[in-house]
């Protein structure tokens, strides 16, 4: 039996969450008979190494409205939203995360707001259950950073989770770049934009997929791909260690002309040189992250493999 086109499409990116599946399944099933028109969840299995694949699968052959998408392997979160992003037919996408702290009931109160006319509704974090004092802070200071360096009006204290009107989601679609930080793009394309407050619920089950250091390099993506901020402090670090090498010799000169104190020795020398080429290493490495991502970028691979899908008509699933 063909299902008709889709109003809304969920897309959601699994990475071994085979404990959290079967309560996932559960709530999104009661979402989508509290929805008003039909409604298609696509699962991205992000190369899990767990059963996560084949519980999404026996969900798939009982329930035609999950569609399922397995990549050859782990291409990260970001990416896997993507793919999700790129197979959705709905008019309205809504992106949330698997472990059930964006709480799918949410989507509700998206749709309300779509409904009024906005093309982006995004969920806006009120409280956050169960998370530690360290990143709370982390993430305070970050999403803080990152608005004051770029010239991109993101929200503060927001995720990935969101509807997507279909027009905002096709001209989203056309943005192909590797490091990708799906937040801060969604800012990028403008439109009309609001938010929906939350509380954060604890995960259900299993343990973060966001340790710290993937937690790094999405910040690090967020800062790179939306701001050269970092260059333009490479560049006034080099005026002002220049200033204050050049008063430096200045001093050393007159020292040594006219005698009036003790010019340092081989630990001062040691120590300028040190801090010298430390300095130097930490903006080649800067450039270094700049000039990679343009190398990432013209090799024009795609941005994932499709290894299987189910549920999708023959042929629709593309590898981009």
């Amino acid at each position: 039996m063909n299902m008709a086109k889709p109003i809304y499409s969920l897309v959601i990116p699994i990475y071994n969450e085979e404990e959290t599946l079967p309560e996932l399944h559960r709530r999104l099933s009661e979402l989508m008979e509290r929805l008003d028109a039909e409604t298609e969840i696509i699962m991205v299995d992000d190369g899990s190494s767990d059963q996560s694949f084949q519980i999404m699968s026996d969900i798939s052959r009982r329930d035609k409205r999950f569609k399922i998408i397995q990549l050859s392997r782990n291409f990260g979160h970001q990416t896997a939203i993507t793919a999700g992003m790129d197979s959705a037919t709905g008019e309205a996408v809504i992106i949330m995360d698997a472990d059930l702290q964006d709480p799918p009931e949410v989507a509700l109160d998206m749709i309300a707001r779509w409904r009024e006319g906005y093309e982006v509704v995004y969920g806006a974090r009120d409280e956050r259950e169960g998370e530690s004092v360290f990143k709370k802070a982390t993430a305070a200071v970050f999403y803080r950073t990152l608005r004051k360096l770029t010239d991109l009006d993101i929200p503060l204290d927001v995720g990935d989770f969101r509807l997507v009107d279909r027009k905002a989601m096709d001209v989203f679609n056309t943005m192909r770049e590797h490091s990708r930080y799906v937040r801060g793009m969604f800012s990028w394309i403008g439109f009309k934009q609001t938010g929906v407050k939350y509380k954060r619920s604890s995960r259900f089950a299993g343990s973060t997929k966001y340790p710290l250091k993937k937690m790094l390099k999405l910040a690090m993506d967020g800062v790179i791909s939306f701001s050269t901020a970092p260059l333009r402090l490479a560049l006034n670090a080099g005026f002002f260690i220049a200033a204050i090498s050049f008063l430096a010799g200045t001093w050393a000169i007159f020292v040594k002309l006219f005698g009036s104190g003790v010019i340092p020795g081989w630990t001062s020398i040691l120590v300028v040189v040190s801090f010298m080429n430390g300095v130097q290493l930490i903006l080649i490495g800067l450039l270094g992250e700049y000039i990679g991502r343009i190398y990432e970028e013209v090799k024009g691979r795609p941005l994932y493999i499709v290894k299987a899908s189910r549920g999708f008509p023959e042929n629709s699933i593309s590898e981009e």
